[in-house]
């Protein structure tokens, strides 16, 4: 094999699996964990004869087809026989009986790297329940598809006393900028100090590296099936919580936005004065898929990404925001966006961007502090793994 391969933590394991050939094993996963030969994680563990015990699946399911925000239940996995337990149905943690006949639980799910991606916090529910019960946790590490580079996480960081919530539970930025095994060392040392956690690392791998120049990308959820939509999506899902379509059900979500009441030249004349870089926006009309607005035909704008180094995603869609607020200020509203982790669906748009208040302030043109490279530097530094 060639060592300058980029090989994810399963890859690394699975060169080594006597070290947990004699443990009955549970694996918190979905479809979309595979090897780098595309291999679907849990297949590839029974191959190597590994005791795999049973299945915990994440919000979207172990298929990863279930729709955004909707409760999944327990189900027997066609491909293994192996029960699964749904993380996002009745429980959000592994209850004690769960854990009864597992020596060790191991995490393996494709990440986006954004707070309010919800695989991360059904990972810190499930190394708080490891923790309450005596487990240890082995997170198996994939590299961060839209970058590492601690320079370019961008905040705001979370009011946890105001808006901790399933999409975002504890404070870190919105755009972390870390691998998921990076975050679990993290919240192992300053929340789970009890923990046996260990991380598998990514082989090969550099923090400057993005699956879009660098490494194949992993669709991790419906929505997210592309790379560009991966990169906008700090930004642009932010549009969950005012009443545009985010495009999803479209070939374009999160890169495409629109309503029926948009005024898109003068619009885009607006975003185009901002001069945001990396990205460059043109007028679309489609028929909405989804709500807001479905089956409705929306004036919209498309994004298109020219500078993938330079790109500052929660920015855009921040500016986005607040140049929508500033044109249609009659038009634009506040959204419930209602979830099995949120069913009444207020104060989605805080929740998202972690701050109070965020539309009063949206639409009062405040400022939103999102430079916090630095501070977030001196926090994480201790638990980085790969230069």
């Amino acid at each position: 094999m060639n060592k300058s391969v980029l090989q994810n933590g399963v890859g690394v394991l699975l060169q080594q699996p006597d070290k947990f050939l004699q443990q009955r094993m549970a694996l918190v996963t979905n479809n979309a964990a595979t090897t780098i030969s595309g291999e679907i994680t849990r297949v590839a563990f029974l191959k190597h004869k590994l005791h795999l015990v049973k299945l915990f699946s994440p919000e979207h399911g172990i298929t990863v087809t279930g729709a955004d925000g909707a409760a999944q239940q327990n189900i027997k996995d066609v491909i293994t026989g192996l029960p699964v337990i749904s993380l996002y149905g009745n429980k959000l943690a592994p209850a004690e009986e769960d854990l009864l006949d597992i020596d060790v639980v191991l995490f393996d799910i494709p990440d986006v790297g954004c707070r309010f991606y919800t695989y991360l916090w059904t990972m810190t529910y499930v190394m708080e329940a490891c923790a309450q019960f005596n487990k240890p946790f082995v997170v198996l590490d994939r590299p961060n598809p839209i970058g590492a580079l601690i320079e370019k996480a961008e905040g705001p960081f979370l009011d946890e006393a105001n808006c901790s919530s399933f999409i975002g539970r504890w404070n870190i930025p919105l755009k972390h900028s870390c691998t998921l095994g990076e975050l679990a060392l993290y919240f192992a040392a300053t929340r789970l100090p009890q923990l046996n956690i260990e991380v598998i690392k990514v082989k090969n791998y550099q923090r400057h590296q993005t699956a879009f120049n660098d490494f194949a990308f992993t669709p991790t959820s419906p929505a997210i099936q592309t790379i560009h939509a991966a990169m906008l999506y700090p930004g642009t899902c932010l549009l969950e919580g005012v009443n545009i379509n985010e495009a999803r059900g479209t070939m374009h979500p999160f890169t495409m936005f629109g309503a029926p009441w948009m005024d898109i030249q003068k619009l885009m004349k607006a975003l185009n004065q901002l001069q945001l870089q990396g990205i460059t926006f043109t007028s679309v009309s489609y028929k909405a898929m989804a709500p807001p607005y479905t089956n409705e035909t929306c004036n919209g704008i498309q994004l298109s990404i020219t500078d993938v180094h330079n790109i500052s995603a929660v920015h855009t869609g921040i500016c986005i925001l607040q140049t929508i607020a500033a044109l249609h200020q009659e038009q634009l509203q506040e959204r419930l966006y209602k979830t099995h982790a949120n069913p009444a669906g207020n104060n989605h748009l805080e929740k998202l961007l972690g701050i109070k208040n965020t539309w009063q302030l949206l639409i009062h043109q405040q400022h939103f502090h999102i430079n916090c490279a630095g501070e977030w530097w001196q926090t994480i530094h201790p638990f980085l793994l790969y230069q």
